[in-house]
């Protein structure tokens, strides 16, 4: 009993980082209609600016937790204004293969720079050790960032249904073509929704350095897993993210633990039932299939 509420808490806590940038993969495509390929090197990226500026400067953990995002969002925001929405009246696919070029390109520049050695990151002392309930142990870090996840989740989903703001990027996200017709001006809010959606990939790069290996090739496996948890979810559902990412962790987990050389092809076969069952996803729409 004890075993399955670890690997259950290590599947939350995997899943949260899966839940946290799938939420900012799927407001992209939502709104803007743009499978953003180098959301798994944005990711990537989170990590490696947190782990280098602690080298540098010795930025800490809690401060990395929100000035990494912000530069995140900064770039996310260069990225959208001096590159993608040239593209946007285009067809999808340049845009595909625009941020498919740009996550080869980060990949490899930080290879340069840094080489394919891990990058070493340390966290703070009290998110060390374990948490003893009885006979149950639960690693600290593990806990923590299912905790953190969770407050971002719910944190994301008070702007989206109690603010202006959210409204309209709700309303893009699943109506897109209606908010237009009601004279709401989407264009208006396109860049800052880029750049958020940037630094929630950065933000769950910063919470999976001290559990990850810190290399430019951390977003290439997670990319993929991310589609994935996008797809089961539903296109462009914000809800779906969330939940898929979690579901998605727990399948990880609990496969490294009972079936490891298939974990991985567990969660494209849950993947694979869900779009039998429900081709738009848990959570989609008929439209956005």
């Amino acid at each position: 009993m004890n075993s399955v509420l670890q690997y259950t808490i290590q599947g939350l806590a995997t899943g949260s980082f899966y839940a946290i940038a799938a939420l900012g993969l799927a407001i992209i495509f939502g709104v803007l209609g743009v499978v953003n390929f180098a959301h798994g090197a944005c990711y990537m990226l989170g990590a490696v600016v947190a782990a280098v500026l602690l080298d540098v400067i010795g930025l800490n953990f809690w401060a990395a937790l929100i000035v990494v995002p912000i530069l995140l969002f900064i770039f996310g925001v260069i990225l959208e204004r001096g590159l993608v929405r040239w593209l946007l009246q285009l067809d999808p696919l340049y845009n595909f293969l625009l941020t498919f070029g740009l996550s080869l390109f980060l990949v490899d520049l930080i290879k340069r720079q840094y080489g394919v050695s891990g990058l070493p990151y340390t966290i703070p002392d009290v998110l060390t050790g374990q948490i003893i309930m009885g006979s149950l142990r639960l690693p600290t870090y593990h806990v923590f960032v299912f905790v953190a996840s969770l407050l971002v989740c719910l944190a994301v989903w008070m702007l989206m249904t109690r603010t202006r703001l959210g409204m309209i990027v709700r309303a893009a996200t699943e109506r897109s073509e209606l908010t237009r017709a009601l004279g709401i001006d989407v264009g208006r809010w396109v860049t800052p929704v880029f750049g958020f959606g940037i630094a929630l990939a950065g933000l769950a790069g910063v919470l999976a350095a001290p559990m990850r290996a810190i290399t430019a090739d951390m977003g290439s496996s997670f990319i993929i897993i991310l589609f994935a948890v996008v797809v089961i979810g539903g296109l462009g559902s914000i809800v779906g993210a969330v939940v898929a990412g979690f579901l998605v962790g727990l399948v990880e987990a609990f496969g490294q633990a009972y079936a490891p050389t298939f974990s991985q092809v567990a969660i494209f076969v849950l993947m694979a039932l869900v779009i039998l069952f429900k081709p738009n996803g848990l959570f989609g729409r008929e439209e956005s299939a």
